[in-house]
């Protein structure tokens, strides 16, 4: 009986997605345009985290907290693109011939839906505490964020988002895409005034050198604090466009997420929630990049995977 219940609750929450003959008409261009380009995101998704996964276990110079929570970022993403696109895939192509899914299908693919993709959601949200505590803590930093207090709230995160994707299921429809918009607001929020601290304590140890500066600029030194302070407007401006991009992807679900809470799903809101979502999807495939590429410990790692590879193949090819 329980089981009906959450199938039931899936089927009324995916159910109002299905296409009517003049739904095809009208968005058969869009749900084609997005069910390639979760094809070629999926793709991408699932080796660059494969690849930042091995490179993240590799590295044994990056700080165990900052790899656990990258590990679970990582994960999270390979997942997206290995499960959820695939059968978000399958999804639209079924809706695209009017072939509609059983209530099973649906309530399979929103627990999968649920169980990767928060997890990258609030993964991307405590990376950014993390390093507002970094730079807020100092010498405090290591005493505090211990390993073991990180792989609890790694740990957390998977257990929450398993919890959520099961009060998802069986909840009605207008109250699961609500408290699916409060989440992703509180989130959103949270990330923004980290991410914002950030910023403003980049900023401001910039000035500072800059400062020194002007006082010691015949002294020694002068070049290290340049290259210093050059590091820190970097970083200031790279914060600004991680957080930027992500709000680019996840901002637009959000508001549809509303817009359905609101009036329904019309046509052009079911054409406006299945492109939200492809962008969503698309976050997996470009937090690799962001979050891990742009980081130096991993960066190495990923450059030595590549050498060895090249290598390998060289041999390979003096062999034949």
């Amino acid at each position: 009986m329980y089981f009906d219940l959450m199938e039931h609750s899936a089927c009324e929450v995916l159910f109002q997605y299905q296409l009517s003959k003049t739904d095809v008409k009208e968005l058969y261009s869009t749900y084609t345009a997005c069910s390639v380009i979760n094809t070629f995101s999926s793709c991408t998704a699932i080796m660059l985290n494969s690849v930042t996964i091995h490179a993240t276990i590799k590295s044994s110079l990056m700080p165990k907290p900052l790899k656990i929570l990258l590990l679970s970022l990582a994960i999270s993403d390979l997942g997206v693109g290995l499960l959820v696109q695939p059968f978000a895939i399958e999804l639209i192509v079924k809706w695209v011939q009017r072939n509609n899914p059983s209530c099973t299908t649906y309530a399979s693919f929103t627990i999968i839906l649920t169980l990767f993709s928060y997890p990258s959601f609030f993964s991307v949200m405590v990376i950014s505490a993390d390093r507002f505590l970094a730079i807020r803590l100092h010498l405090r930093y290591q005493e505090l964020v211990t390993y073991k207090r990180v792989v609890s709230a790694a740990i957390s995160i998977w257990i929450f988002s398993a919890f959520l994707s099961l009060v998802l299921l069986w909840t009605p429809n207008n109250i699961s895409f609500l408290i699916a918009a409060v989440i992703e607001v509180v989130c959103l929020a949270t990330t923004t005034f980290f991410n914002y601290k950030i910023y403003l304590a980049v900023r401001r140890h910039t000035n500072q050198i800059q400062a020194l500066q002007l006082q010691i600029q015949e002294e020694p030194g002068q070049g290290e604090n340049t290259a210093n302070s050059s590091g820190l407007r970097k970083s200031a401006l790279g914060a600004f466009y991680l957080y930027l991009l992500f709000l680019l992807c996840y901002l637009p679900n959000i508001c549809s997420y509303i817009f359905i809470t609101l009036y329904g799903s019309g046509t052009t809101i079911k054409g406006l929630f299945v492109c939200t979502l492809t962008l969503v999807f698309v976050n997996s495939s470009l937090n690799p990049l962001i979050y891990c590429w742009k980081m130096r410990h991993v960066r190495h790692a990923i450059m030595d995977i590549l050498r060895k590879i090249r290598n390998l193949k060289r041999k390979l090819l003096l062999d034949c």
